[in-house]
């Protein structure tokens, strides 16, 4: 990743980073971009892609996609592709009834205005056009052979009304199941329909996006039979990136977004992504400009395991020998901290356990003084990156020795506790679980929540956190607690050791 500033006039990726659409012998994507020429509205590159790849056409001359889903920054003209659409629907592939449907009624009549202003452009197409609809709600383009276009504003009722030949759900983050549910059973009687979805990147905890997280989850796990997919976003550092990270996208280059929004250079510049940048939070500068969003889980949680097997390795009972080994963590916004001991039990399995689990950080260091001189730990660990590592100059000022675990290391840390949690799909009949908690809440909650973060291209994960909301930092003490002891734990067992976590 190059941390060198561009030019100005660096422009955007012209392919986005996810790219999906079934196999088509030919596409009518170009008549989309003529017409737009004949109209004034010369599209770029990435647009023409989008074009070429949404419109691909059967042999039986049905749309190859029945789906198209467009995800993309603002500001970038994804309103030009659907311009482009609606005028080729209108008045080349003479499509009966086409409805452009928003969120937002001004977004709904920013959009009708635009295709009005192009078709006027062209003398052949306005004389076509018996009527231009300008009643507030019912804005649309009526032809002279009873073809027409309607803009509407999705409200509380639902998808009813939305039906035609062609749909287009812009602002496509807050489409709710009801409206799907309304829209999707009427498109069965239209002879060669096709739904696209436009947005830019949803955040679940600002308004629901289930439908649209569903439409982007078929795409990357490979069920797009009848869907074509294109997203433009930026990988930025995570929390537990070092320094020298290398596998991620660094947010304050220009570099990363160009990667993130195909019109930058062209309707985007460099200065005005740098106000933003220093304008907006971390999360909204990810989310507006870097096209990462923040997607709603399936299910209930519990990724990593089930419930039930987590639940199974229960024991309130359970407690570790001398010697244990601590582990401090702090979740990203620094409200909450988490100490966690590990160790190993009479009869040879390992121990997990939350000693506190508190808000704030202040109160970290000085319990971490007096365990440290009640139970002489094998080691202290701590990440070396990350909103913890702001602890180590305190610690180490009162004369702890910090293990500071590397990303490597906190790798290992996590893939060492679903070792020895979950039965793997190869395991022998004698395999058992090694490790044993007491159901702290702390430990379960962060359990439920995480989720997989992967670190390099072999496999390894840290943990990460499958909402913004979520405090996972009990998961990470634990997991570094019990690597550290693995590692330098092994010594002569003394008397058993005991910690109630509040």
């Amino acid at each position: 990743m190059s941390t060198t500033s561009p030019s100005v006039g660096l422009l955007g990726a012209q392919v986005p980073q996810i790219r999906v659409a079934p196999p088509a012998p030919s596409s009518a994507g170009q008549d989309a971009i003529d017409i737009a020429a004949s109209c004034g509205l010369i599209l770029d590159p990435w647009q023409k892609l989008v074009l070429e790849d949404a419109l691909g056409e059967r042999p039986d001359g049905q749309w190859a996609a029945f789906e198209v889903a467009l995800l993309v920054p603002r500001q970038n003209g994804k309103g030009a592709i659907l311009e482009a659409i609606e005028l080729a629907a209108l008045f080349v592939w003479e499509e009966g009834e086409i409805i452009h449907s928003a969120h937002e009624f001004r977004t709904s009549k920013a959009a009708f205005n635009r295709l009005v202003g192009l078709i006027n452009r062209n003398r052949q197409l306005k004389t076509r056009v018996a009527q231009v609809i300008l009643s507030k709600g019912e804005e649309g383009v009526l032809l002279k052979d009873g073809r027409k276009i309607r803009f509407t504003t999705r409200t509380g009722g639902g998808g009813r009304g939305l039906s035609g030949d062609r749909v287009i759900l812009d602002e496509a983050y807050n489409l709710s199941d009801d409206h799907m549910a309304a829209l999707l059973p009427t498109l069965q009687a239209r002879e060669n329909p096709q739904v696209i979805y436009t947005t830019s990147a949803p955040d679940k905890d600002l308004a629901p996006c289930d439908v649209i997280a569903g439409v982007r989850k078929r795409a990357i796990d490979g069920d797009h039979e009848r869907l074509a997919y294109f997203e433009w976003l930026a990988d930025p550092h995570t929390d537990w990136c070092p320094a020298e990270c290398d596998q991620h996208d660094d947010p304050a280059d220009p570099v990363t977004w160009a990667k993130a929004n195909p019109g930058f250079g062209i309707r985007l510049s460099e200065e005005k992504t740098r106000g933003q940048y220093t304008a907006l939070s971390r999360r909204a500068f990810a989310r507006e400009v870097l096209g990462v969003g923040n997607y709603p889980t399936t299910g209930t949680g519990w990724q990593v395991m089930e419930e039930q097997a987590w639940t199974d390795l229960t024991d309130p009972l359970s407690n570790p020998r001398n010697p244990v080994c601590f582990s401090l963590d702090v979740n990203p916004e620094r409200s909450m901290g988490a100490i966690g001991v590990a160790g190993a039990r009479p009869d040879g399995l390992y121990h997990v356990e939350i000693i506190a689990h508190l808000p704030g950080v202040t109160w970290m260091v000085p319990r971490m003084v007096d365990l440290v001189k009640k139970w002489k730990p094998c080691a202290v660990v701590v990440g070396n990156f990350g909103p913890a590592a702001a602890l180590i100059p305190d610690l180490e000022a009162k004369d702890i020795k910090v293990i500071k675990a590397s990303m490597g290391e906190r790798a290992a840390a996590a893939g060492g506790l679903v070792d020895g949690c979950v039965r793997p799909a190869t395991a022998p009949p004698t395999w058992r679980s090694t490790v044993r908690h007491i159901g702290q809440a702390p430990l379960t909650t962060a359990m439920a929540s995480a989720v997989k973060q992967k670190v390099g291209k072999d496999g390894a994960f840290v943990w990460g956190r499958d909402t913004l909301s979520a405090d996972i930092c009990p998961l990470v003490a634990a997991s570094q607690a019990l690597w550290g002891y693995r590692k330098w734990g092994f010594k002569k067992p003394n008397a058993p050791f005991a910690l109630v976590g509040n």
